[in-house]
């Protein structure tokens, strides 16, 4: 393979001479001698894996001529060569030794530039030039390559390498720092250098042989000066590359000379943030700073940090949230030393908290708090911890500010005394105090004061309650008491009589102060009112639940249904909704119920009365049977001012005959819950006047004035104690 080459590069350099106008004048190929060459060696040096450019002037020497051809060679060798009577890449040819490593670089640089070079490209190059008309030009470049040395090394004096720190050593101790330097051609300088000084280099005298050089630096009698210093070694061998270059740092153990609470603000806010400074100076390394606060240690409320400042200076912030119990006690900052024994020193602070007051509400001694009823006196007390003393202290019932009030027996003595007279069980609930200082108000637990009272119905209207026949009704009696009602009583009353409900037929929550009645009515006699009484330990309900059961109306059946969409499986139908019923609004249908059914009998007494005293102011003329007497009538006084019966307006035509009771009572049904009730049916003796009878006094009186007696009737308004205060009402 090497002769191939060998005639290959024999081959072309022969070419190169045949193609060569100027090949008359000289022969150059390998292996043959040179012709003379002109000019002096040209000089380059470069590092290993830098760039170098070999130059070569290939500038025509006349206007007339032009570069032909330039080959480059390296011990009269042939490795590069351009030619320009080829076009594209293949006018550049390279050895297999620069690869692609070398380029031709044309006017103006003219030079061989080569890239990543190698120690192996160290040589003497040869350049010829070939022109079209002048003579081969031939030029010498030496290629020096330089080799940098490897970066230093530091050892201390027991052969372990350094990296950043050296040390830590003992203030007053000597130590040996050694810089190690391997490779470098040509031999490297070594230099230990403090900043821009040099403190020591390696001697000709101390030049050891082989590839590795050392250099000592001695410091004796180490001081506080010394401490973080900077050494540096660095090792040159050229100009063309920065030097190589190792430092380290000098640690030394100080002991601390001065330790200091800075922020010493007072006084401090309990549940607020608070930074406090603590500086120790002339440590090395720095103190280990720790917080005590009254002799004990801090831990989880501490957060430290550590500055360092002129070289001998630490600083610790505590970040700290200071609380009500700290008022008073002492902060400590120590700095601690472990290299050196009995180095501890320490500040301390005497700390003064101001925190919001703690206000705490309790009854007074002479006070049994499960045992208060309505009409007793109580006491309250407000005890206040509080720095700075608390300026204000108010009193809350359920939240509501209370006053001084002598009339309501409300007395406020002082700011720490309440007291309650005569109480009632409205002033039950929670109190609290409220104290308040610079640092703001703060309100105590809510203490709860408990009266002792039978048990109220939380509604105190009669409940209204539509249930169908055979339909199950929910009736839920709720009661307010303390304490909370321990058993419940149901009673059911009709005009039948009254009958107390079985306890299985209700449930109790007694903690909720209800009892749940689930009602069935069969018949309609099972309509009636329904009573509830709860019991505590404070006695029976005074005044039960009332509870009135009226019968409920139902919706009539949809009407007009129609199929459509029918398979084996479904269908679907549609049918118009039945109108509803009317339905009873029970609570407004009752109260208007009631107050008609109330002018009604009003007016069936009142004219009853008349009719059994015969007031009318009628003119009759009839046959008097035998068995008849004269009465006389009765007539009013023109001076009554206010008369019973009042004409109004003689010979106007009697009113039309007024409706029959049974038809009142029917129309009524639907709007007054009174009269849906099947006891206004029910006759007893103790009933006055059934409307039946009156009624049928009222037929009995018209017919008697039936026949040929001439009639005359009046329209007259009756006046009565109870409505005295209103219209007059039309009989």
């Amino acid at each position: 393979m090497c002769i191939v080459e060998s005639v290959l590069k024999i081959a072309l350099a022969f070419l190169m001479f045949a193609i060569s106008p100027s090949a008359t004048n000289s022969s150059i190929s390998a292996g043959s001698s040179l012709t003379p060459v002109t000019g002096t060696v040209t000089r380059v040096s470069s590092v290993v894996g830098g760039d170098a450019d070999l130059p070569c002037d290939s500038s025509p020497p006349q206007y007339n001529d032009s570069l032909l051809l330039v080959v480059w060679y390296r011990d009269d060798n042939p490795v590069y060569s351009y030619d320009t009577r080829v076009q594209g890449p293949s006018a550049h040819w390279t050895d297999d030794a620069f690869a692609e490593r070398a380029r031709w670089l044309g006017m103006p640089n003219s030079a061989l530039h080569l890239s990543n070079v190698q120690s192996r490209d160290q040589a003497t190059y040869r350049c010829r030039v070939d022109f079209q008309v002048s003579p081969t030009r031939n030029y010498r470049i030496a290629l020096d390559i330089i080799e940098l040395p490897g970066k230093p090394v530091i050892f201390d004096e027991y052969g372990k390498e350094i990296y950043d720190v050296a040390g830590p050593y003992f203030e007053g101790s000597d130590f040996k720092l050694v810089c190690s330097v391997n490779g470098g051609n040509p031999i490297p300088r070594v230099q230990w250098l403090q900043g821009e000084t040099v403190l020591t280099t390696l001697g000709v005298g101390e030049i050891q042989r082989g590839p590795t050089w050392s250099l000592t630096l001695l410091i004796t009698n180490a001081t506080r000066t010394h401490y973080a210093t900077v050494y540096t070694c660095t090792a040159d061998n050229t100009l063309l590359a920065p030097p190589q270059q190792s430092s380290i740092r000098v640690d030394l153990y100080l002991r601390p000379l001065t330790v200091e609470i800075i922020s010493r603000e007072q006084p401090l806010s309990a549940g607020r943030k608070a930074e406090i400074w603590c500086k120790s100076a002339g440590a090395r390394p720095p103190v280990t700073i720790t917080w005590w606060l009254g002799g004990n240690k801090l831990h989880f409320e501490t957060k430290q940090q550590i500055e360092m400042k002129d070289g001998n200076e630490t600083q610790s912030l505590l970040q700290w949230t200071p609380l009500k119990e700290h008022n008073g006690q002492i902060l400590a900052c120590r700095a601690e030393h472990t290299k050196f024994n009995q180095s501890t020193i320490e500040s301390r602070l005497n700390l003064n908290i101001y925190y919001i007051p703690i206000a705490t509400m309790h009854f007074s001694t002479k006070i049994n708090p499960n045992d208060i009823e309505e009409g007793d006196d109580v006491y309250f007390g407000c005890e206040v911890d509080a720095n700075p003393p608390a300026y204000k202290v108010v009193w809350e019932h359920n939240d509501v500010l209370l006053q001084n009030n002598l009339s309501n027996g409300v007395i406020l003595k002082g700011y720490t005394n309440l007291a309650l007279r005569n109480v009632s069980r409205h002033q039950a609930g929670k109190y609290t105090c409220t104290a308040s200082n610079v640092e703001g108000d703060r309100k105590s637990p809510p203490l709860h004061l408990q009266i002792v009272y039978k048990p109220l119905c939380r509604r105190n209207e009669i409940q209204l309650i539509s249930a169908a026949l055979q339909e199950p009704s929910i009736i839920e009696c709720e009661v307010d008491g303390f304490p909370p009602p321990d058993t419940f009583q149901w009673t059911f009353n009709n005009s039948a009589g009254s009958i107390k409900i079985d306890s299985d037929r209700f449930s109790i929550d007694a903690s909720a102060g209800k009892s749940v009645l689930t009602y069935l009515p069969v018949s309609e006699i099972d309509y009636g009112t329904v009573y509830c009484r709860a019991t505590n330990l404070a006695g029976q309900q005074i005044s039960p639940c009332v509870y009135t059961l009226l019968p409920a109306t139902k919706n009539d059946p949809p009407t007009n249904c129609t199929v459509y969409n029918h398979t084996h499986d479904s269908l679907d139908l549609m049918c118009l909704a039945a109108q509803e019923s009317w339905e009873v609004n029970w609570a407004v249908g009752g109260v208007l119920g009631a107050a008609c059914t109330v002018a009604l009998i009003l007016c069936l007494a009142l004219n009853a009365t008349r009719l059994r005293h015969r007031s009318r102011n009628y003119e009759v003329t009839k046959e008097v049977s035998k068995n008849q007497k004269n009465t006389p009538q009765k007539r009013q006084s023109s001076d009554d001012r206010n008369p019973d019966l009042i004409p109004l307006n003689k010979g106007v035509d009697c009113p039309p005959d007024p409706p029959h009771y049974s038809t009142v009572v029917k129309k009524q049904e639907a709007k007054n819950s009174n009269g849906a009730h099947s006891l206004a049916s029910t006759q007893t003796s103790s009933n006055p006047l059934s409307p039946l009878s009156h009624h049928s006094e009222c037929q009995v009186d018209r017919s008697a004035i039936n026949g040929t007696a001439r009639l005359h009737r009046e329209i007259v308004t009756t006046r009565t104690p109870l409505l005295a205060a209103h219209q007059e009402s039309c009989v």
